[in-house]
């Protein structure tokens, strides 16, 4: 609207009296204080959580991370390509996440800036700073994780550097739990929120052991590159950490069944039905007698049918779905960014490696607040038969030799569909559980995405070259 309004007064004014290049750029400048050129830190908020919540956690990373990690097979279209190995390595493959990720790192950096203590003009906003920090290092983590050496100290620069250089990802790492540290000193520093916190509603303790959760996270991240140390340092973190579900940090801003404004699984599969519940997946659970297979699998004519991974027929409802993407619950279900029941998991597998003998206690209570965290999102209720599925199908399991894989298999299925970024990750990282899609063999598994295809044009000279099959993430398993 500003643009035609600057058009037509600049036209009238030629032709009736002329214009001075002073009244033109008065013109072009907001003189009402309603409409301010820039947003005040508070406004910014929102939208940085909205879009790391849907965009970075929600779609086409969690999408494709799905088929890549075998929860789900892709049984039509992009998935089932996917699937398949095929056009994988293409730069447009995830051009839109990627861009998608940077406005909203953006968005963080700007309210990083406004908010500096030495010269940002709101320099006492602790709290905007300190949400900021914690969703900068959570993007950033997602970026690095999944596409490696990244541009970070030269970005979010705008004009003033167009073709940032790319920071080796080793060294983003100690970035990711220097911003997490100081979120947690910035907003214990604060005694409110103003901003709209979609999250945790302004409670800022919340917030806080979210970040000392997420420190877990990343610090476990690094067990092939600290060994024990990473282990111990993640158990230090969670000293801090969440204590109960009631902390999760979730989006749970969701309309339910008014499309499009619904939880980005269920628009997923309203809108493309691309994935089916995997083969690989499904006899996990078949193999252990699982409860929660009504709960996670929906029959096909009264029998559940799982598609073949990596070589599934192309079909939209041949084989068995989602239950939980597919149900009207599932459409106003929160997005997790992280759980109660991963950083319990996080706690089991950090125990086991360093020798503490209580792993066992965190891993039951892991297996337990999964079933209650699935059945209340979703069915109103915690799915029963947690206790009974650990003693009888899981406790066995856990022989000498077999700890870790049973934590890690059991995380596996705890994360199904909605966290399966982090079952990407650890997937990466232990090569636990394993994968049985046969194009892995022939063609290979993609252990990160492709640069996008914007970079590749815009900034050419900086951009790695590297292969999703054969380049492995500096910190994943040999």
């Amino acid at each position: 609207m500003k643009l035609y309004k600057i058009l037509i007064l600049f036209s009238v004014g030629i032709l009736l009296f002329g214009c001075s290049q002073e009244v033109l750029d008065e013109i072009n400048e907001d003189q009402t204080s309603t409409n301010p050129t820039e947003m005040v830190a508070n406004n910014l908020v929102p939208d940085m959580i909205l879009k790391s919540a849907y965009e970075t956690t929600g779609t086409d990373i969690a999408w494709y991370s799905t088929v890549f990690i075998e929860h789900n097979a892709g049984t039509w279209a992009q998935l089932s390509d996917a699937d398949k190995r095929n056009g994988l390595e293409s730069a447009s493959l995830m051009n839109n996440s990627w861009n998608a990720i940077y406005d909203v790192m953006n968005i963080c950096q700007t309210i990083i800036d406004k908010t500096d203590p030495d010269n940002g003009e709101e320099a006492m906003n602790t709290s905007a700073r300190g949400l900021a920090q914690i969703l900068m290092a959570y993007n950033l983590a997602v970026t690095t994780d999944m596409w490696g050496d990244v541009p970070y100290t030269e970005a979010f620069k705008g004009a003033e550097n167009l073709k940032p250089s790319y920071d080796e990802a080793s060294t983003l790492y100690p970035e990711i739990q220097r911003l997490l540290d100081e979120a947690i000193d910035n907003l214990s520093a604060s005694s409110s929120i103003d901003a709209d916190d979609y999250i945790y509603g302004g409670n800022i303790d919340n917030w806080i052991r979210a970040a000392y959760s997420l420190k877990a996270r990343f610090h476990l991240r690094l067990t092939n590159v600290n060994g024990t140390t990473a282990a111990q340092d993640a158990l230090d973190a969670l000293a801090n950490g969440f204590t109960s579900a009631d902390q999760d940090m979730l989006f749970q801003e969701y309309a339910g069944i008014a499309l499009p404004n619904a939880n980005p699984w269920g628009e997923y599969w309203y809108y493309r039905d691309h994935n089916s519940i995997s083969t690989t997946f499904f006899n996990i659970l078949s193999d252990r007698n699982d409860p929660r297979i009504p709960y996670l699998v929906w029959p096909n004519a009264g029998e559940y049918v799982p598609a073949p991974i990596g070589e599934a027929e192309e079909t939209q409802g041949g084989y068995s779905q989602s239950r939980l993407s597919t149900r009207w619950s599932g459409w106003s279900a929160p997005t997790p960014m992280i759980t109660y029941h991963e950083i319990k998991f996080i706690e089991a597998e950090a125990k086991f490696r360093t020798g503490d003998a209580t792993w066992t206690d965190a891993l039951q209570t892991a297996i337990e607040e999964a079933f209650a965290y699935i059945g209340t999102q979703y069915y109103g209720a915690p799915i029963p038969g947690a206790t009974d599925y650990y003693t009888n199908e899981v406790e066995p399991l856990l022989t000498a030799g077999n700890e870790l894989q049973e934590i890690l298999t059991q995380k596996y299925i705890a994360m199904f569909e909605a966290e399966c970024i982090e079952s990407y990750n650890d997937y990466r990282r232990t090569s636990i559980p394993t994968m049985q899609n046969p194009n892995n063999q022939t063609v290979g598994f993609p252990h990160r995405f492709p640069y996008a295809l914007s970079e590749e044009r815009a900034n050419p000279d900086n951009v790695p070259e590297i292969s999703i099959y054969d380049d492995k993430i500096w910190w994943a398993a040999d």
